[in-house]
C-alpha cells in the first residue's frame, strides 16, 4: 500500500494518518466556525490549525452546499489570493491544499503561492482541463466522488449498485490520471455528495474496501448533515458524532482526516494508534 505523497520533492509519510484543517474564505459555508474573512481571522485560524497538530491546511473559496451559488474562477481567485498571500507570508513552510474544481485556479495558486495539493470535489467533471493541468503542475491530487455539481448533486442519488458504482468511478478516473502521469493520487469517497443519509452510512461501513486502489484515502465527514440529521441536532452540536465517525474511518484505513476541529481529530488518532 502506497503510504506517502510527494510534496515538493519531500515525502509526506501517511503510514501514521494526518489531519487536514479546514479554512474557508467564504461568507456562506455550512459551518460558521470555519468561515474566516478578515486578515486577523485568517491568521488566527491558520495558527490554531497548526498549533493543534494538523499537517495540512485546506483553503476553500466557495461553498459547496446545494443552496450555494457557483462562482466563476475569477471570483474564486479573488477570494483566495489575499488569504494565500497572508498564510504563505506567516507560515512559509506549511503544506497548503486548495479546494477548487477549476484548473485555472489550481494553476495560478500552485504557480504563484506554492500551493502543494489540489483538492477537487468534482473529480475533474466540472472542468475537463483539470486532469491535464494537475499532470503539468506535478502536485498531489485529491480525487473525490460526486455526480453533477454541488447545486444538483442531491438529484443524483440513484445507483445501480451503490458501492460497486463508486469503486468503478475511482478505477476509471485513476487509470485516466495515471495515463497522464499523475502519480500522487488521494481518493475521497465524497461523504454527503450525491448520497442520501443512508448511503453515507453504507459507504462508511464499506470504507475498508477502498484500499484495493493502493492509494491514500481522505475522509471528510466533519459536522456534515449525515451526522446532525441522524442525531436530530445542528452542525454546531455535531462534534461528538464527528469524532465517532472519524474514529471509525481511521479503523477502516483512512490516511487523512479533513476536519473543522483539529484538536479532537488528533485525539481520535492518538487513541486509534495506541489500540493498533
Amino acid at each position: 500500500m502506497k503510504k506517502f505523497i510527494n510534496i515538493n520533492g519531500e515525502l509526506l509519510d501517511l503510514s501514521t494518518p494526518v489531519v487536514m484543517g479546514i479554512l474557508n474564505v467564504t461568507p456562506d459555508s455550512f459551518y460558521s466556525g470555519s468561515r474566516k474573512q478578515s486578515e486577523k481571522e485568517i491568521i488566527k485560524r491558520a495558527e490554531q490549525i497548526l498549533n493543534e497538530g494538523a499537517h495540512i491546511i485546506d483553503i476553500g473559496g466557495q461553498s459547496t452546499t446545494p443552496t450555494s451559488t457557483l462562482l466563476p474562477p475569477k471570483e474564486e481567485l479573488e477570494r483566495l489570493k489575499p488569504a494565500l498571500q497572508l498564510i504563505r507570508k506567516e507560515f512559509p513552510d506549511v503544506i497548503l491544499s486548495i479546494d477548487t474544481f477549476y484548473s485555472e485556479v489550481a494553476k495560478q495558486t500552485v504557480e504563484e503561492y506554492g500551493v502543494n495539493i489540489i483538492n477537487d470535489i468534482s473529480g475533474g467533471q466540472i472542468d475537463e482541463n483539470m486532469f491535464e493541468t494537475v499532470a503539468k503542475l506535478n502536485v498531489p491530487y485529491i480525487l473525490m466522488h460526486m455526480r453533477g455539481t454541488p447545486q444538483t448533486m442531491q438529484q443524483f442519488t440513484d445507483y445501480d449498485n451503490f458501492i460497486q458504482d463508486i469503486l468503478y468511478y475511482f478505477s476509471e478516473k485513476i487509470a485516466k490520471l495515471n495515463l497522464l502521469g499523475v502519480n500522487d493520487i488521494i481518493i475521497d469517497p465524497g461523504f454527503g455528495f450525491s448520497k442520501t443519509t443512508d448511503q453515507n452510512y453504507q459507504l462508511m461501513a464499506y470504507l475498508k474496501y477502498f484500499d484495493i486502489f493502493d492509494v491514500p484515502m481522505l475522509v471528510g465527514i466533519s459536522r456534515k448533515s449525515m451526522i446532525y440529521k441522524l442525531l436530530g441536532c445542528t452542525a454546531q452540536e455535531s462534534l461528538n458524532g464527528t469524532s465517532v465517525l472519524n474514529t471509525f474511518a481511521l479503523l477502516s484505513g483512512a490516511h487523512i482526516l479533513r476536519v473543522h476541529d483539529v484538536k479532537e481529530a488528533m485525539e481520535c488518532m492518538k487513541i486509534v494508534e495506541k489500540i493498533k
